[in-house]
C-alpha cells in the first residue's frame, strides 16, 4: 500500500530527497507521492518533520 501526504505538509521537501525511486514531487499546495511508483519503504515518512506522511 502506497504512502500518502496529508494536509499537514509544509512543503519542506525533506521527504523527496529520501525517496529511493523519486516518487515524490512538489504539488500545487503540498508534496505528492506517485502511488504507482511508491515502493512502500517508509523512508519518506521517517524523514517528515511534521509526521504528515502515512500509509494509505
Amino acid at each position: 500500500m502506497a504512502y500518502v501526504i496529508n494536509d499537514g505538509c509544509v512543503s519542506c521537501g525533506a521527504c523527496a530527497g529520501e525517496c529511493p525511486v523519486g516518487a515524490i514531487s512538489e504539488g500545487a499546495d503540498k508534496f505528492v507521492i506517485d502511488a504507482d511508483a511508491c515502493l512502500d519503504c517508509g523512508s519518506c515518512a521517517a524523514a517528515c518533520p511534521t509526521d504528515s506522511i502515512t500509509e494509505a
